[in-house]
């Protein structure tokens, strides 16, 4: 049951005055949009926050007002002049002056009335307003405050300025916030008193005056302990619900997965290369996790091309080892495919049976897959999300690892459970997160990261180009397919638009074909998967040298004497998708190169973007960049699969506090798992206000 103290803020937006059914809908357009499946709550309103202030506390005289910023005068009215009868598209002045000079307050479509009340002639008043000058003559059209000088005190200072969407005015949402506050219940402290204390922390009730009643611009700073508390409330909310999450998962007794070591040591034989220092730091991590008796629940981070395919083997084969079986889930049919035929050929060495299921597996084929492995009959299965709809039975299912784990969410990891008696789970993605990133999305899981490149792999020499220079770099890639080079071009889009100037997949694949002839191949989301096999593979074997494409080939695919991969309209792109590209290439023992085609000119965080890709390959520097250019809930995809993107947490500002939230739900967790202790019962409330409630039917359901 929802704690009662919180009904307040759970009745409908539209039981506060002057809210009615559209002025509602306009509001929760500024609401998160995983909230928007609901009516707008009154709790939803005092969330709302400001982006910037307005500070009238500038108090001048005519004389030294610049046309910056807003300004407040101390004025005495003189003469009015309303427009001439039938005139009603010219303005209504007030003339008025203080000691240094004179000032037309302007006012178009003014109700006389109302402006002969506000400003009586030769009476004092305050006026505050941005000041315009012309012709030496100063001026304020529509001042945003008008008070007489004896009620100085009913002019706002400090005022919030906040975000609106077309049809909702600033005065309707202030009212609006003004009394969600002041039904806001008092309710139970859920912050451990300590910390509280050391981090000065305001209750949430005062946090949310300060910031919609601020003294001082600074109590409206990201930075300023008011919105520092709240944006530790929503990391604590979002930790504390990973926590029951990871909570749940675990409480499953998993078991130890022990192995004899043949199928590992059998594999390691097998290879061509040695395991890199920081792959073997992670297998051991992922190993020992397997022997305990608790579920594994593991992120393993690895940047394009740093070998997690083989790390995710030699654990699906420990899982054999212990009499299990494995599953490999990939988030494209491409990706399934190659990573089926990466494995198989390897199992294949040691007796290891390998599986392949995708959508697109119909009829007999489908069900001997199907048959096979109820029967135990493959130990390892690889797929897309088809591995986990009902008909798809394993004999026993004992490791689960999941690829690009961004493009899936938390859901799905628990889903995956049902598919075995409480597999180990492991998941890997080689989009690099930042740290804080790592703990928001994935608060639930232990880190393994592999930080090296294996042994052979070239650097990639990265160059910016403008589009004036499209001709030159089409004669550079002429000579080097005619010296046996294979060239991916990606394009942001799939066809021409009306709306967007850019050349798309399909054009460029016509022009291309005028300069190559039959060596060019064309891969698209939009195609067929047969014909995309078709497409890949000629580029693979050689019978096509250049492969035009979006962004589909972006994650995974593997043709290791790919040496040159040019990116046109690079601007478009994101950091970690440039980044992602850019490891198609340098698979192989030759030098590689990547183009960034760009069209100008370019704006200041394209420019940032470009430069950062020329100067570093690491992915993890390059993911720090990415955090700081574009915001958390752009960079994990959030925006698409649920996962936390914040509404109050910023993370430039508010990074240090998220390790603390996450330390703190764990903690809260371990003394009180069923969260039933005073803080506890306010810790509910918590979850409760932040849209949590998810996380409290996991406590519920034990």
């Amino acid at each position: 049951m929802r704690p009662s103290a919180l009904d307040p803020l759970f009745a409908p937006a539209t039981s506060l005055d002057g809210i009615g059914d559209k002025i509602a809908g306009l509001i929760s357009r500024l609401v998160p949009a995983d909230l928007t499946n609901r009516p707008v709550r009154v709790g939803d309103l005092p969330f709302i926050l400001p982006h910037s202030v307005i500070d009238r506390s500038r108090r001048i005289r005519i004389a030294e007002a610049t046309e910056s910023g807003i300004v407040t005068l101390t004025l005495t009215v003189g003469a009015h002049y309303p427009p001439p009868r039938g005139k009603n598209n010219l303005p209504y002045r007030v003339m008025a002056f203080d000691e240094t000079g004179e000032i037309a307050l302007t006012f178009f479509h003014g109700r006389q009335v109302w402006l002969e009340k506000a400003l009586g002639e030769g009476s004092r008043v305050l006026v505050s307003g941005r000041i315009e000058w012309f012709n030496g003559r100063a001026s304020m059209v529509h001042p945003d405050h008008i008070v007489a000088e004896a009620e100085a005190e009913k002019l706002p200072v400090i005022e919030p300025v906040y975000p609106l969407t077309a049809g909702l005015s600033a005065k309707v949402l202030r009212k609006g916030i003004a009394q969600a506050l002041n039904r806001f219940p008092k309710l139970p402290e859920w912050q451990d008193a300590a910390l509280q204390q050391r981090m000065e922390l305001p209750p949430i009730g005062t946090a949310l005056q300060r910031i919609h009643a601020p003294v001082s611009p600074a109590e409206l700073s990201p930075e300023g302990a008011p919105w520092r508390r709240l944006a530790y409330d929503e990391l604590l909310a979002g930790q504390l619900s990973l926590a029951l999450v990871r909570q749940k998962s675990r409480r499953l007794d998993g078991r130890p997965l022990l192995g004899d070591g043949r199928l590992v040591q059998g594999l390691l034989n097998a290879l061509p290369y040695r395991l890199t220092g920081s792959q073997e730091t992670a297998l051991a991590e992922i190993h020992a996790d397997m022997a305990e008796g608790e579920r594994m629940l593991r992120l393993l981070q690895g940047d394009v091309g740093s070998g997690k395919t083989v790390v995710a083997l030699m654990a699906m084969a420990r899982a054999v080892e212990a009499g299990g079986q494995a599953a490999l889930m990939a988030p494209t049919e491409i990706l399934a495919r190659q990573h089926h035929a990466t494995i198989a050929r390897l199992g294949e060495a040691v007796g290891l049976r390998v599986g392949l299921l995708t959508g697109r597996d119909k009829g007999r084929d489908r069900q001997k897959v199907l048959d096979e492995l109820s029967a135990g009959e493959i130990d390892i299965l690889v797929g897309t999300h088809a591995l986990f709809q009902e008909g798809v039975n394993f004999s026993d299912l004992a490791l689960a690892i999941i690829d690009e784990q961004h493009r899936f969410g938390v859901h799905q990891r628990l889903a995956i459970t049902s598919k075995g008696n409480a597999p180990d789970m492991l998941v890997m993605t080689a989009t690099p997160i930042p740290r804080t990133l790592v703990l928001s999305a994935f608060g639930d899981m232990d880190v393994s990261r592999l930080t090296e490149k294996p042994a052979g792999r070239q650097p990639i020499k990265t160059v910016t180009m403008p589009m004036e220079r499209l001709s030159e770099l089409v004669g550079r890639m002429r000579d080097a397919v005619a010296d046996g080079q294979k060239v991916y071009w990606i394009c942001p889009l799939v066809e021409e638009s009306e709306n967007i100037d850019v050349t798309s997949a399909e054009d460029r694949y016509e022009s291309l074909r005028q300069v190559f002839a039959d060596q060019v191949a064309l891969v698209h989301g939009r195609m067929s998967g047969r014909d995309k096999d078709a497409a890949m593979s000629a580029f693979k074997n050689g019978e096509a040298r250049v492969l035009v494409g979006t962004t589909v080939v972006e994650v995974g695919v593997d043709v290791p004497d790919a040496t040159i991969i040019v990116i046109e309209h690079a601007e478009r792109f994101g950091l970690a998708q440039l980044h992602q590209l850019r490891g198609r290439v340098g698979r192989g023992e030759k030098a590689s190169s990547c183009v960034l085609l760009y069209k100008g000119p370019l704006g200041e965080v394209a420019t940032r973007r470009l430069a950062v890709m020329r100067e570093t390959e690491d992915g993890f520097v390059i993911a720090e960049e990415d955090l700081k250019l574009r915001g958390e809930g752009d960079l994990l995809g959030t925006r698409q699969s649920g996962s936390p993107g914040f509404h109050i947490a910023r993370l430039e500002f508010h990074g240090d506090l998220l390790a603390v939230a996450r330390d703190d739900a764990r903690l809260a967790l371990t003394r009180d798992p069923e969260l039933q202790s005073d803080r506890g019962e306010a810790l509910r409330v918590l979850l409760y206000l932040f849209g949590r409630d998810d996380a409290v039917r996991l406590l519920r359901a034990g």
